[in-house]
């Protein structure tokens, strides 16, 4: 099983010092990818988690990409309605060409209702709007030539193909728990990549998945979901998120993972509490203690 880190590309905690720091850090750990998330307009809805400053998610990644050499770099996740599909197919193809093969497509839908209508994207057909998005940018990247799409809401034509480096195309993890989501995954993803606030429906979910893919005629989406990262002195109550809790703990949290079939685990720090994310030495160490207690990155397995 790999690791990731999602590293805070928002707040005040964050400027490019603070970013690369992770990055490298992360690299040098042994970690294999880090991803960072994805807003556009910081409305009243967004600001109270995620306020300026916000730094964009595909300048962001293009910038790494020329900072670092092994680690994997990718979205969690990009919010597929807030660009163009062919925006996005640039703009994340790009990334991938300037990384040598390194970008990680994490794909969403969001709920900022307030985003959407600032952006001009209808919140109500956000669903459809996603999905055809993403077959869109599909479309751009694999195809020869020149590209026409239609859909409901999504229409062009004459595009050129919009080659990434990683052929047919960078891996699509797809978030998100909603039924809606799980058949998105089926459908379009080459993984499913859920923010995991409780193990236990986890395998119902995945189930679901694997039946949709086979009923297509596809192989089964990878499982590459994202947890806290929240490491204490003392072991916490049963009712806790996973990954948060003593470091025996999240050792257990990340074995069930382990053999529920997940090949990947994004570890995310942030808990809410914006002031906390200054505290970048802190979330160092909670890497390092894995890395060198938890984890034998190397050779994807446990100590």
């Amino acid at each position: 099983m790999q690791a990731g880190v999602n590293i805070l590309n928002f707040g005040p905690g964050a400027d490019p010092a603070a970013l690369l720091g992770w990055a490298q850090t992360a690299e040098a750990l042994g970690y294999h990818s880090v991803l960072i998330s994805d807003h556009v307009a910081i409305t009243p809805s967004v600001r109270p988690r995620y306020p300026e400053p916000y730094y964009d998610t595909f300048t962001t990644l293009a910038w790494l990409a020329g900072q670092t050499q092994r680690v994997r770099l990718g979205t969690t996740v990009c919010v597929l309605p807030y660009r163009h599909p062919v925006l996005t197919a640039r703009l994340a193809a790009n990334v991938d060409q300037l990384s040598g093969g390194r970008f990680i497509f994490g794909v969403g839908v969001g709920n900022a209702q307030d985003e959407y209508a600032v952006l001009g994207q209808p919140h109500n057909r956000r669903g459809v709007l996603a999905n055809e998005c993403l077959r869109a940018i599909l479309a751009l990247w694999t195809a020869e030539g020149s590209v026409s799409f239609h859909g409901r809401l999504v229409n062009f034509d004459d595009v050129s193909a919009i080659q990434p480096a990683q052929r047919p195309h960078p891996p699509i993890w797809v978030g998100g728990a909603s039924d809606a989501a799980l058949r998105r995954t089926a459908r379009l993803g080459d993984a499913w990549h859920p923010i995991l606030r409780s193990l236990q429906p986890v395998e119902a979910a995945l189930a679901s998945i694997r039946a949709q893919s086979a009923a297509l005629g596809r192989p089964a989406p990878r499982f590459s979901p994202r947890i806290r990262l929240d490491i204490r002195e003392e072991a916490q109550p049963g009712d806790r998120l996973p990954g948060a809790g003593a470091l025996a703990q999240v050792r257990d949290d990340l074995l069930v993972l382990d053999r529920l079939g997940a090949d990947h685990v994004t570890l995310d720090w942030f808990t809410g509490d914006l002031e906390a994310t200054r505290d970048h030495a802190h979330g160092h160490q909670m890497l390092r203690l894995l890395a060198e207690q938890v984890l034998n990155l190397p050779n994807q397995s446990f100590r």
